[in-house]
């Protein structure tokens, strides 16, 4: 043995903290909030212990919940009143997640971040619009190009609410383009865009999907989502929504996709964002409470990993419980 090389001897407790590599802070995370219009009170959601689906009424309330721990902003999802094949409840003036983040922006100073897609919106609960066979019939097919004009609408109208960042997570091709194109001429040259540039077809949505109410009726999402085994694929997408401006470039999941978030860091120079998303949540919860690890120790060691592999931002259902011991 090398007697003189004991890495041992900077692991003592007056050294260790100055050396650590990796700092994770409570402005690193992004707290997602439900927002239901069918409800007048809030609503456990079973599946994530800890969070629930809030009315309207309580939108800034729950904001400001959260702020009070520290973490700075929060990313908005909704659940309207009624669902059609257009999801046309996404981008009305008085829809739930603008009503939402109007009221969140009046009286709260959290940085306001919305997610734009269309399944919860869809009757049929997928990301965009579906195509229509020669009788005018819907398949079980999205057009992608018809998605592009409402989503486009859908984030314009959340900018109007007053909405700082738009989150496009269709995975619909072009829709960064179109979406930038539709901000600048509303004259929202100013909101940034987050997009889900790499989101895979994940098995770990499942208690997101009871959450937001966002479950396809039919089939999968394969055929838009990323297939799990391919990272040579996401430097693509993520490269094409760098060229259509996007301003911050997200992975989604994060966990099981840190070599993805790792590539994006070290190929791109734009900010990366992680999703820790519900899958990874519930699946440390479960084990938590069957007294197999410890929640707040293993909560903390993820986010810290998702960060060590070049994520500046995460957004994560544990926000609020590590912010309060950061």
């Amino acid at each position: 043995m090398n007697q003189s090389a004991r890495p041992r001897r900077l692991r003592t407790d007056g050294i260790r903290p100055l050396l650590s590599e990796t700092d994770l802070e409570a402005s690193d995370l992004i707290a997602p909030i439900f927002v239901d219009a069918t409800t007048d009170e809030r609503r456990p959601i079973e599946t994530m212990p800890g969070h629930e689906r809030v009315p309207v009424s309580a939108a800034a309330e729950r904001v400001a919940e959260i702020r009070e721990t520290g973490v700075e902003a929060v990313i908005v999802f909704g659940v309207p009143e009624s669902k059609d094949d257009e999801g046309s409840r996404a981008w009305v003036e008085d829809g739930v997640v603008q009503k939402a983040v109007r009221k969140i922006s009046r009286e709260t100073d959290a940085y306001v971040i919305t997610d734009v897609c269309l399944c919860e919106y869809t009757d049929h609960g997928h990301c965009g619009i579906l195509e229509a066979d020669a009788r005018g019939e819907p398949t079980l097919t999205v057009d992608n190009d018809a998605s592009l004009d409402v989503l486009a609408r859908t984030a314009v109208s959340h900018a109007k609410a007053g909405a700082d960042m738009v989150a496009p997570s269709a995975m619909m091709d072009g829709m960064v383009g179109a979406i930038r194109e539709e901000l600048d001429e509303a004259g929202h040259t100013e909101v940034p865009i987050m997009s889900y540039a790499a989101k895979y077809e994940s098995a770990f949505y499942g208690p997101f999907r009871d959450a937001a109410d966002g479950a396809p009726a039919f089939g999968d999402r394969r055929h838009y989502q990323m297939d799990p085994a391919n990272a040579r694929e996401a430097m693509r997408e993520v490269e094409l929504d760098v060229e259509e401006g996007a301003d911050v470039l997200m992975v989604k999941p994060a966990l099981p996709y840190l070599d993805i978030v790792r590539d994006v860091r070290e190929r791109f120079d734009h900010p990366v964002a992680a999703y820790n998303v519900s899958g990874e949540y519930a699946m440390v919860h479960a084990a938590s409470e069957q007294g197999w690890l410890d929640l707040e120790e293993t909560a903390y060691e993820s986010l810290l990993s998702i960060k060590r592999a070049g994520a500046d931002l995460i957004l994560t259902y544990f926000a609020e419980d590590l912010a309060t011991h950061l």
